[in-house]
């Protein structure tokens, strides 16, 4: 089954553009054709892939979304090294969010002239990378992959992140049609979880809401009960150590423009990003 898929929140700086690179690489290592679409105006997945002068290329997205469309999206794809193809994005994408403002269904370009066109086709599966803002290019990537994964980081402002995107961006999309989270993703950490830190904070939060907690994945989550034996000392067994834990070969990877698969077969994350790609997969979080 084909499937679209968004890698959002409003809030910058967690871990969007890395989540969406290794989880469009690990869905290609599963046998799949990918299409990996950076809506980003930082275009931090653009570069990260090391595609820096096309982020300044003259033609760009708004080429085929506008309404004096001169471009069909397989013109502007890129094909990378790591089987999975780039629709990047550009140092203009913000004026193109401007733009669709002032047209027709602008909030349905990316649907009706990308994603539907192409997945299914040409594409299993369409990864899109979306702006940390409010704005009509995050409105035209929930209404054409009306799929979510959510990553989130330990740190100050995650958990109102959070709650920002389900009030201002699910819920409002979810009046006009289904919108479906797929996974929310604690991502970075370093903390042991036995400690009053912010991995035990962020963990602790999510697995105690039972709406979100269905949809963190095995690799994230925890029993809440495991709080509790380790506050009263009655719990004597491993700790464990949810989320994707903070790498230094995930950065790397990044800083040498390559997915973790392709820098470091040997990490010890990428099993949680294979168990990200299986989630998109089937469409829920198997426990």
């Amino acid at each position: 089954m084909s499937r679209a898929v968004s890698v959002c929140l409003l809030k910058g700086g967690i871990g969007k553009s890395t989540t969406s690179i290794n989880l469009a690489r690990e869905l290609a290592h599963r046998g799949n054709d990918v299409l990996l679409i950076d809506l980003d105006p930082n275009g931090h997945t653009t570069t990260g892939l090391g595609f820096g002068e096309e982020f300044y290329s003259d033609a760009h997205l708004g080429d085929v979304l506008l309404d004096d469309a001169e471009l069909e999206p397989t013109e502007l794809i890129l094909e990378t090294d790591f089987e999975i193809d780039l629709l990047p994005a550009n140092d203009r994408i913000e004026q193109v969010e401007s733009d669709l403002g002032g047209v027709m269904m602008g909030s349905a370009r990316l649907k009706q002239r990308v994603v539907d066109p192409l997945l299914g086709d040409e594409y299993d599966y369409v990864v899109v990378d979306c702006p940390a803002a409010r704005g009509k290019l995050n409105d035209n990537a929930l209404y054409a992959t009306q799929n979510l994964v959510l990553p989130m980081r330990p740190e100050s402002g995650a958990l109102s992140g959070l709650e920002k995107t389900v009030k201002r961006l699910i819920q409002p999309a979810r009046e006009h049609f289904d919108l479906e989270i797929l996974a929310v993703v604690p991502t970075d950490l370093r903390d042991r979880i036995d400690h009053e830190r912010p991995t035990r904070r962020l963990i602790e939060a999510l697995v105690s809401k039972p709406n979100i907690a269905s949809k963190i994945p095995n690799f994230g989550y925890v029993d809440p009960s495991f709080f509790e034996a380790i506050d009263d000392g009655s719990w004597d067994d491993d700790l464990p150590k949810p989320g994707i834990r903070h790498r230094s070969a995930i950065d790397a990877s990044i800083r040498e423009h390559m997915p973790l698969r392709d820098y470091d077969t040997s990490c010890d994350q990428l099993e949680c990003y294979d168990e990200l790609a299986q989630i998109v997969e089937t469409g829920e979080v198997d426990r």
